[in-house]
């Protein structure tokens, strides 16, 4: 999975590393990435007060970190937030924000599948569309259980984004036929072609290539030694906020799609 491309010395991880750090300049751009509304700031806290309380100053690791939108909202709620992202891009921006909003988060370079953090250092763990992009899930998720203290959570924020939902499939099918019937433009492109089909071609060579689906993650986690795994799929505040700031068809789609929240503990 993890082989080198075209026989040069340049591997997946390469790729899914330079991938972010090119997207990095227009990331916060993107529904769904940046936050756009109090609203939807609001369902996010919800969201994480659910499965992992109050900060009360207790340590979490935020990884695949990006620009920090996940990173501030947990320091919003008192946790003491170290965010990790390989791409140094990504890192810059989130460092800027943070000096603009007055905020203490410590950004680190590092892979979020060998993190080189402290055993038994964390009480949490959190990450937002990163179990997809991964190459090797088990370890990853072995890694996260090495490093978080005993009765510790992760909480992963995902979605399957190869396959589907009927639903979706509706929704994709009437904006078609609204655009053939004139009644509706083909809504713009949130990135250049040439990045599309790169992030197209990542997808097809990752662990999930045929799709996270919460399952096959909760599996996994099992395996890795986690216990108590809950599967939230009630993201509907988040994702109608976000539809507000998207095209209609695209925001249709949104919450018709197989995303998810899992809740992981390691044995206390």
């Amino acid at each position: 999975m993890d082989g080198l491309v075209d026989g040069s010395n340049f591997n997946l991880r390469d790729e899914i590393k330079a991938y972010w750090s090119e997207r990095a300049a227009t990331f916060d751009q993107s529904p769904g990435h940046e936050i756009f509304s109090e609203e939807e700031r609001a369902a996010w806290h919800r969201l994480i007060i659910r499965h992992l309380g109050e900060g009360n100053g207790r340590k979490v690791l935020d990884l695949a970190s990006g620009t920090g939108v996940v990173s501030l909202l947990l320091d919003d709620l008192g946790f003491d937030v170290t965010g990790m992202d390989w791409a140094e891009p990504m890192l810059e921006r989130a460092r800027a924000k943070i000096r603009a909003k007055g905020r203490k988060i410590a950004f680190r370079l590092g892979d979020a599948e060998n993190t080189m953090e402290p055993d038994n250092h964390y009480d949490a763990v959190t990450n937002r569309h990163l179990v997809w992009t991964l190459v090797d899930p088990a370890a990853a998720f072995a890694e996260w259980l090495r490093i978080l203290k005993p009765g510790g959570s992760v909480l992963i924020v995902d979605g399957d984004f190869v396959n589907a939902t009927p639903m979706e499939r509706l929704i994709q099918k009437l904006a078609g036929l609204a655009q053939r019937l004139g009644f509706a433009h083909p809504e713009t492109m949130q990135q250049p072609s040439q990045l599309m089909e790169t992030h197209r071609s990542i997808l097809s060579r990752v662990h999930f290539a045929g799709g996270a689906r919460a399952e096959a993650v909760v599996e996994l986690l099992k395996k890795a030694g986690f216990q108590d795994v809950i599967v939230d799929t009630d993201m509907r505040r988040i994702h109608r906020a976000q539809a507000k700031h998207m095209g209609f068809w695209k925001g249709m789609a949104r919450g018709a799609q197989h995303r998810y929240a899992i809740k992981a503990t390691k044995a206390a």
